[in-house]
C-alpha cells in the first residue's frame, strides 16, 4: 500500500461539508427548557434522541478498548455501508470491490450512488485468490474493498485478512457481522496499525437485537468524523439506543445468546449430514450453513410449503440454500421435513 493520506480518498465536496450539530447534544444543562427543536411538549417519546449517541459510544469504547471518537453508530450496518460509499466514492467515477458471492448490500448501495461494482470471484473453497485480488485491484482501481468475514452467504472466515488491508490502495471495510460465532480475533485490534481500516459490527446477530437496527463502525478518528459528518441527525431512535445501551452492560446476555447457538450447531450439522437429498454441508464459522442439495428447487418449494423460510442461493451458488440455526424445536421441524423429501 502506498503512503496513506485520507484526503486523497475522500470526495472533495465531503471534505468541505459542515456536519449538522445539535446544540442541545453538544452542551450540558442543569434544568433546561427545550424550545429549540419544534418538538411537542407532550408525549412519552416527544424528544429527539441524542444525535451523538454518547452513552452507547462510551460503553462500547470500554468494551472494545478503543476511543469513543473511533466509533460511529448507524441505523443498522446497512446505513454505515451506505455512508462509507458516499464519503469515498464519487458517483459515476469511482468503483467498489466486493467478494463474489458475498453480502449483496455492498453492491446495492454502490449502485444507488452510481458507482461501479467490481467483483472478486472466490475460489472453490470460497477463499480469495491473491493474484486475482491484485489483478482486479490494478484494473478497476476501486476506492473501497468490502470484505465480509465470516462471509455471508458462504459462512467461512477469510484467511490472512491483514494481507488485503496492507496491500489495498484504498479503504478496507471488514464486516464482522458474525464474528462472535467464529472464535476469531476481531480486526478492531488492527485499527492502530492500519489507518485505511474500518470494522463493522452489528447487534442484529449474536446480540439477538435485529429489530433494534443498530450497527457500529470502528475506525480512525478521521474516518469516523467523516462518517458522522454525512449521517442524518438523530439517525438511531431513542428506544433502540436505550435498549442497546442496557445490553452492552450485560455481558451475560450476549454470552448466553452465543452459547445457545453454538451448542445447537454441531447437533444440526450432524442431523443434516444424514439426509439423503443433501450433497454437502459447507464448513461455517457463522450461525448458518450453506447447504448443497439434490434437486434444490424441489427442496426449497417443499420447505416453503411447510412454512420453513430459508434463503435460496442458487443459481449464483449452484444447488445451494443458506439455512440459519434456529431453536431446537425449529431445527427439528426443518430436519423432519427434509427427511421426508
Amino acid at each position: 500500500m502506498k503512503e496513506f493520506n485520507i484526503k486523497d480518498l475522500v470526495r472533495k465536496n465531503i471534505l468541505e461539508l459542515q456536519p449538522y450539530m445539535s446544540f442541545r447534544d453538544n452542551n450540558t444543562f442543569e434544568n433546561p427548557v427545550f424550545l429549540d427543536a419544534n418538538e411537542s411538549a407532550f408525549g412519552e417519546l416527544n424528544r429527539y434522541p441524542d444525535s451523538t449517541q454518547k452513552e452507547l459510544k462510551e460503553k462500547l469504547a470500554v468494551l472494545k478498548d478503543v476511543s469513543a471518537k473511533q466509533i460511529a453508530v448507524g441505523n443498522g450496518s446497512d446505513e454505515l455501508i451506505d455512508l462509507i460509499v458516499k464519503v469515498f466514492c464519487e458517483p459515476k467515477k469511482d468503483a467498489i470491490l466486493m467478494m463474489n458471492p458475498s453480502f449483496a448490500m455492498y453492491g446495492f448501495y454502490a449502485s444507488v450512488n452510481e458507482n461501479k461494482v467490481a467483483k472478486l470471484n472466490l475460489n472453490e473453497n470460497f477463499g480469495i485468490d491473491k493474484e486475482e485480488f491484485f489483478k482486479i485491484s490494478n484494473e478497476e482501481k476501486p476506492k473501497v474493498f468490502f470484505l465480509c468475514s465470516p462471509n455471508n452467504p458462504t459462512g467461512n472466515s477469510i484467511e490472512d485478512i491483514e494481507f488485503y488491508i496492507q496491500n489495498f490502495d484504498g479503504i478496507v471495510v471488514v464486516d464482522e457481522a458474525y464474528i462472535e460465532f467464529s472464535g476469531k480475533k476481531s480486526c478492531i485490534e488492527l485499527l492502530g496499525k492500519f489507518p485505511n481500516l474500518i470494522v463493522l459490527q452489528t447487534f442484529s446477530k449474536a446480540w439477538g437485537m435485529a429489530g433494534a437496527r443498530v450497527g457500529i463502525a470502528y475506525g480512525s478518528e478521521e474516518i469516523i468524523q467523516l462518517i458522522n459528518t454525512v449521517k442524518s441527525p438523530y439517525n438511531v431512535n431513542y428506544l433502540s439506543l436505550n435498549k442497546i445501551s442496557e445490553l452492552v452492560s450485560n455481558k451475560e446476555f450476549v454470552k448466553s445468546n452465543i452459547e445457545n447457538t453454538l451448542n445447537e450447531i454441531p447437533w444440526l450439522k450432524n442431523e443434516l449430514e444424514t439426509i439423503n437429498c443433501i450433497k454437502k454441508v459447507f464448513p461455517s464459522d457463522a450461525n448458518f450453513f450453506l447447504i448443497q442439495f439434490e434437486n434444490v428447487d424441489k427442496v426449497y418449494r417443499k420447505l416453503l410449503k411447510n412454512e420453513i423460510l430459508t434463503s435460496k442461493r442458487s443459481p449464483q451458488i449452484p444447488d445451494c440454500i443458506r439455512i440459519n440455526v434456529g431453536k431446537r424445536e425449529e431445527n427439528n421441524r426443518l430436519i423432519n421435513v427434509l427427511k421426508g423429501i
